[in-house]
């Protein structure tokens, strides 16, 4: 027997009790319309079909009139019937056996989630088998009975397996939930999302995004939860689209807020895209957002990570307009970008303001500091910091040592230097660098302390570390101030054998030793064997003419312009101071004679104008 209860899309149908067979009685009804849900039906309850069928993608489907006759049921049974505002019953009386109550109708209800293609059902079906294989698998895609209805249960389930991880079941009654027509709390949405992404379920958890849009169900955590895992697995190309689509709208703009933006700055500062956080900087600041201290966080650290330490200052100047107190990163950040531009005033007030805030500066923004005051001569300011980075625990490294060897350097304090150093060596924690040994080598250089010099090259080389061209030019270069040029050959011999090729100053400066210490035949060896070269010419020339060896000076620069190679001025000067006499008469008495010539051709061709 079939009963339709008025205005109440439930459908009644007696069973034989019978809980073993689960058999129908050959009960039939007429319906006709459109398809209004999906019914299920186990045991001899009572189910309710709810109008949900459309939100999982089943069209609603005209069908003709049909006569469906039930047939038995092991375990489950699917039917997708067309039901009308108001069906009567086709029997008189109820079927044998009935245990179904009209007045009990309400108190048995269950709720199926049905996917699309679990519906057994197209525009030419006129028989329903229950036994199919897809109905057995409903379970599979998804779909659960919910003997629960009340939402706040169902949402602390949710919340409760997808803490546990248990992603499948918390998915399974997410849409279980939806397809009844309930709606999870926002909570357990974003909860659910969160294990969805930790699994992997990327596509699955878009399509719960979407549904959560749909549902309005949205803030600015699962945009940054979906945006984050977006850029991810399909690049921040893929995010910066969904992000400029999200913002377009007028309805989701309102909900993106700064947690969005710094997801999206994150993104890119993971991948040091500094352009595209700028861009984010600038929408967040066009849409009216105030950042917060991880914004501010997020951009200084980025920019002065890509090398752009002037959006790095104007990133922390806005922070301090909008009265946010920076915190440690961020101010370590920006002491670098501060002495990278050469605003070692600035850095050393955001050190003190670092003491004042009891906050401990680390090793690294003290030696940045150090060599910035180094580089602009501020030898007692570098040395005052030294001793604060000291008092504060940390210990200096070599970075540490070298940039106080540069600042006596720039000092023009080249024994402290060399003091200093012998004072870095004594300390066995201290592991001597290339970049160490080239400093100290620039203070020989300059003091002429070639003995030192080749002492302390040796030294490099005994601790098998690399020896640049850079390191042999330098003493090459003491050798020259120390007038030393046979001293000088053996260390280019010597660089030569290391298989080092001498780049133009460790030429230029052999070819001025040896010309001073008299070794004209080495000089014109080194030019000899050496790519020709416009510079080394003129200082070989130039050398030649001060030492008196015009003859010579005179057969380089024939063979320089041989080369086509261009004098400077000063070679051209001293090639003419040096002109013999007579020459040089005879050049003033053939100037003269062409300039006289020419003016006797003007004269000419105005008189046959006349």
């Amino acid at each position: 027997m079939v009963y339709v209860i008025k205005n109440l899309l439930t459908l009644a149908i007696s069973l034989d009790g019978n809980e073993k067979s689960n058999r129908f009685f050959c009960s039939r009804a007429l319906y006709s319309g459109k398809v209004k849900g999906c019914l299920s039906f186990t045991s001899s309850r009572l189910v309710n079909a709810f109008e949900q069928c459309s939100f999982f993608g089943i069209e609603q489907l005209k069908l003709s009139t049909v006569l469906s006759n039930f047939k038995e049921v092991n375990n489950l049974c699917n039917i997708a019937l067309n039901v009308a505002c108001e069906l009567e019953p086709m029997c008189d009386g109820e079927t044998e056996g009935s245990d179904i109550e009209k007045d009990d109708s309400a108190k048995d209800v269950y709720s199926l989630e049905l996917h699309g293609k679990d519906c057994l059902m197209n525009s030419y079906t006129e028989r329903y088998d229950t036994n199919q294989p897809s109905t057995k698998s409903s379970v599979e895609n998804g779909i659960l009975y919910l003997e629960e209805v009340d939402e706040k249960v169902l949402s602390e389930r949710i919340l409760k397996l997808s803490r546990l991880n248990k992603h499948k079941s918390a998915l399974v009654i997410y849409k279980s939930m939806i397809f009844s027509g309930l709606k999870p709390d926002l909570h357990a949405c974003n909860s659910l999302l969160s294990t969805l992404l930790r699994n992997g379920m990327l596509d699955n958890a878009l399509k719960v995004f979407n549904s959560m849009k749909a549902s309005e169900l949205t803030t600015g955590h699962t945009y940054s939860l979906i945006l984050k895992a977006v850029a991810d697995a399909r690049g921040y190309d893929t995010a910066i689209n969904m992000f400029r689509e999200l913002i377009s709208s007028r309805n989701l703009r309102e909900q993106i807020d700064i947690i969005v933006y710094n997801t999206m700055i994150s993104i890119f500062a993971k991948a040091n895209n500094w352009d595209q956080a700028q861009k984010i900087w600038k929408i967040l600041q066009y849409n009216g957002q105030v950042g917060t201290t991880v914004t501010y966080r997020l951009l200084i650290c980025t920019f002065v990570r890509c090398g752009q330490n002037e959006l790095a200052i104007d990133a922390y100047s806005e922070m301090i307009h909008n009265g946010l107190s920076p915190e440690s990163d961020t101010m370590h950040a920006i002491i670098g970008a501060y002495s990278r531009e050469g605003k070692y005033d600035s850095a050393l007030n955001i050190l003190q303001c670092m003491l004042d805030s009891e906050l401990k500066p680390n090793a690294r923004a003290c030696n940045i500091v150090i060599n910035s005051l180094g580089k602009a001569g501020k030898v007692k300011l570098a040395f005052e910091i030294y001793d604060l980075m000291k008092s504060l625990g940390h210990a200096p490294d070599v970075y540490t040592w070298n940039s106080l060897l540069n600042a006596l350097n720039r000092a023009n304090r080249y024994c402290d230097a060399i003091q200093l150093f012998e004072r870095i060596r004594n300390i066995q924690s201290v592991i001597l660098n290339e970049h160490i040994y080239n400093t100290v080598l620039t203070s020989c250089h300059r003091l002429g302390l070639w003995e030192k010099a080749v002492q302390v090259l040796w030294q490099m080389e005994a601790s098998e570390l690399p020896v640049s061209t850079a390191s042999y030019n330098q003493v090459i270069g003491a050798c020259e101030v120390a007038r030393r040029p046979k001293v000088a050959l053996q260390v280019y011999y010597r660089m030569v054998r290391q298989n080092h090729s001498p780049d133009i100053f460790t030429l230029l400066s052999l070819m001025r030793v040896c010309i001073w210490g008299s070794l004209y035949n080495e000089a014109v060896e080194i030019l000899k064997f050496s790519e020709p070269n416009g510079s080394l010419y003129n200082a070989a020339i130039q050398g030649m003419c001060l030492t008196g060896r015009f003859d010579l000076a005179k057969k380089l620069y024939t063979e320089m312009r041989e080369r086509s190679l261009q004098p400077d001025g000063k070679t051209r000067a001293m090639m003419l101071q040096n002109l013999p006499k007579d020459s040089r008469r005879n050049r003033k008495r053939n100037l003269q004679n062409y300039y006289n010539w020419e003016e006797n051709s003007v004269l000419y061709i105005d008189m046959n104008i006349i």
